[in-house]
């Protein structure tokens, strides 16, 4: 039962939550950026150019036969998983310049100088008392 516990345990870590949600959000985020990029940027980019479907641009390598399928090489696949990570790692970009941002403002904070010590307020009193004295 020992090694349930402490795999449990491990798994209940704040980092280790925190790292599954992360991953399952950036999933999903992945999926919505392909959906962009295929279905809403990519068809009227094809459309200014000519009418071409990314997705179908290929060059053949070798034609297909009986026994073995053709041999292509899908550079408009590439071009919009190319796509897809430009607009994945400018998000991240974004979400990590501006996590440095606040980092660097709290870091920047002014913070007010210590109150002075009971000691040195009583001098500063006598001092004080002592200037008017005179």
């Amino acid at each position: 039962m020992g090694f349930m516990k402490e795999f449990r345990e491990f798994a209940m870590r704040g980092n280790v939550v925190d790292l599954a949600v992360g991953l399952i959000i950036g999933a999903a985020f992945g999926k919505i950026v392909s959906s962009l990029v295929g279905d809403v940027l990519m068809p009227p980019l094809g459309l200014l150019i000519g009418g071409v479907d990314f997705t179908d641009l290929s060059i053949t390598l070798r034609q297909a036969t009986e026994s073995a399928g053709a041999v292509t090489l899908r550079y408009g696949a590439f071009i919009q998983t190319l796509v897809d990570f430009v607009i994945i790692a400018f998000a991240i970009f974004l979400v990590v310049k501006g996590m440095n941002t606040l980092k660097r403002k709290k870091e920047e904070a002014p913070t007010a100088p210590a109150p002075p010590s009971p000691e040195i307020t009583l001098l500063s009193e006598i001092r004080d008392l002592l200037k008017k004295g005179r």
